[in-house]
């Protein structure tokens, strides 16, 4: 397939822009049959989904792609037809006492075209997550997938062509350079998913047309085990939550956080946790790969470098790697220290360093000095002590008590923070991120603002001092 130019997207952009002028503001009845025409694209094709992804790693488990893929993306399509209509309607209200009785509402209004950036480690659900928000809001859309899903990449094109219009959503397919020129469009708004370093380039690339931007850029997510934490409870959902896609996975714990004398047992329980969720792992159909060659060669490395460097690793498993498969035994890293690439860089597999502190104090600290993440994860019983924790950490998200499913709540935003990205999406904030809410006043035909009107003499200022002291 010959790879699009420059000048291929710009026309694509324009051709969807075009469409959009001439029905810039789409009714319900629109919207929800291009919501329903996705949900077909997922729903009808969930076993050509699971296939191609699972190619595209060399083991992506079934169950892990209708869990964490066609679940969720069938379940935000549903959520915006049942609330989409009210999410369109206007917000009014009485303007400020000095200007009644004139009225103030919020219009939203459909931006216009959206271009979402597609990573590679949940491609269908990170597809169709912003792109139910993005039609809900009334918009046309142009989606550029990842390069290393080539099988998904192309079935979703084929599949989106099928089912939409040519002048509703479209997808792309290419390479890095495809994307560098994919995010130096000027749509109406960009959403990124994917690296901080990358992200860098794509703001970057759209700050050139001034376009507003979402990135959702992942990070180091820690998780804490609090002193009052259940503690067997904890270590299994910090494991499953490493474990699922082979820690690929943004929110996925990056590292953890333990009470000393908590260091040895916290091992113990991880491997018997990883032998009890995954028999037999070196022939388990459950465990997914590694998705790439090259991303396995990092994650080996990382491991390699801190043991190196002094760090101890703990496998979780007597399964030995499997390059050829991509199949990397899942490890517990301590003694590691800050200066290890495997502490300063996201980790995005299935190694999880485990640190020790003497009091909560130290583990707050500990994160709060850190770049903010994505997640956080707390597991802690007393009260007082998880609204410490909130207060002095920063966070795009977290789960109380579980890993990962704060991601999956359509009334909360997704979204990161500073080094981890800007603004979020989900339900109703996704349909506010990709819709201008247009403030309008209506002034009421009598009303007082004439009052104001020069020559400025003592009526005028009559007026203005009642307007000081009300406010």
């Amino acid at each position: 397939m010959n790879q699009p130019d420059r000048l291929d997207l710009s026309n694509e952009l324009a051709r969807l822009r075009h469409a959009q002028s001439r029905h810039p503001l789409p009714d319900w009845t629109t919207r929800a049959r291009r919501l329903r025409s996705l949900e077909a694209v997922v729903s009808q094709h969930r076993q050509e989904i699971a296939d191609a992804i699972n190619a595209d790693f060399g083991c992506r488990p079934r169950e892990e792609t209708d869990m964490l893929e066609v679940f969720p993306s069938v379940s935000a399509i549903r959520h915006a037809l049942r609330h989409g209509r009210r999410w369109m309607r206007p917000q009014r209200k009485l303007a400020s006492m000095a200007f009644l009785p004139a009225r103030i509402e919020m219009l939203p209004q459909p931006l216009g075209v959206i271009g979402i950036i597609v990573p590679w480690n949940y491609p269908l659900f990170l597809a169709v997550g912003p792109l139910v928000d993005a039609l809900a809001a009334g918009n046309r859309a142009m989606v550029k997938m990842s390069e290393y899903t080539p099988r998904f990449s192309q079935l979703f094109a084929d599949l989106i062509a099928r089912h939409f219009q040519p002048d509703e959503v479209i997808v792309v397919n290419g390479d890095a350079s495809v994307g560098e020129t994919f995010a130096g469009l000027p749509f109406d708004h960009l959403l990124f998913t994917g690296s901080t370093a990358v992200g860098h380039h794509v703001m970057r690339s759209a700050s050139a047309n001034l376009t507003p931007v979402t990135l959702e850029l992942g990070g180091k997510s820690p998780a804490i085990i609090g002193p009052g934490a259940r503690f067997e409870h904890a270590v299994e959902r910090i494991v499953l939550g490493k474990m699922i896609n082979a820690g690929q996975t943004c929110i996925a714990p990056d590292y953890v956080l333990v009470p000393r004398a908590e260091l040895a047992r916290f091992t113990s329980i991880a491997r018997d946790v990883v032998t009890r969720l995954y028999p037999n792992l070196a022939n388990n159909k459950q465990y997914a790969s590694v998705a790439t060659d090259r991303h396995y060669q990092r994650l080996a490395e990382l491991r390699d470098n801190a043991v190196a460097a002094g760090a101890h690793s703990h496998s979780l498993s007597d399964v030995n790697d499997r390059p050829t498969q991509r199949l990397l035994t899942p490890v517990v890293l301590t003694e590691v220290r800050d200066d290890m690439p495997v502490m300063q860089q996201e980790i995005f597999g299935p190694l999880l360093p485990v640190i020790p502190y003497d009091d909560l104090d130290e583990a707050i600290d500990y994160v709060a000095s850190r770049p903010r993440p994505l997640a956080l994860y707390l597991f802690e019983q007393d009260a007082g002590k998880v609204d410490d924790v909130l207060a002095r950490t920063h966070a795009g998200g977290v789960t109380l008590n579980d890993t990962i499913y704060h991601i999956a709540q359509h009334d909360l935003p997704f979204g990161g923070v500073g080094p981890s990205g800007m603004g979020g999406y989900h339900g109703e904030a996704g349909f506010r991120t990709f819709s201008h809410m247009k403030p309008v006043l209506r002034q009421a035909r009598f009303n007082g603002t004439g009052l104001l009107n020069p020559p400025y003499g003592k009526r005028f200022r009559q007026m203005l001092e009642i307007l000081l002291r009300r406010g």
